[in-house]
């Protein structure tokens, strides 16, 4: 084994250690999901969620929501929802020193297994809040 010092950066997390305990920072992490996903230019958001913005999966979609497909309603699923899990596991992971993102990254986590193009824009709005 070798003694390697204090420690500064593991996992994408960057440590501190002030007087009194220790200061977790994902700052450099944060910005290279911005980076990656091209939003480094546009605009910050400062909610991660619409006011009562409902996400509903596709089953909901097809019971409850007949009338609305009549009326131009067009939310189809991803086709690439390889995508959408990445994000919203490199999101699960900023929640570690970002808990005002924790509700909105749960509510995206429980749609991984049939994302749909709604999913996806509340993913990348997410992302857009932590710019």
């Amino acid at each position: 084994m070798k003694d390697l010092g204090k420690l500064k950066y593991f996992l994408g997390i960057e440590f501190s250690r002030p007087e009194k305990g220790i200061h977790m920072c994902q700052k450099k992490y944060a910005l290279e999901l911005v980076l990656e996903l091209g939003l480094s230019g546009g605009k910050p958001i400062y909610t991660p969620l619409e006011f009562n913005h409902n996400l509903t999966s596709i089953e909901y979609d097809n019971v409850v929501k007949e009338d609305e497909k009549d009326k131009g309603f067009n939310d189809k699923q991803l086709e690439d929802r390889s995508s959408y899990q990445r994000l919203v596991r490199r999101l699960l992971y900023l929640t570690m020193t970002r808990p005002d993102l924790a509700f909105v990254v749960q509510i995206l986590s429980q749609h991984m297994h049939a994302p749909k193009q709604s999913h996806m824009d509340v993913a990348l709005r997410v992302a857009r809040h932590i710019k």
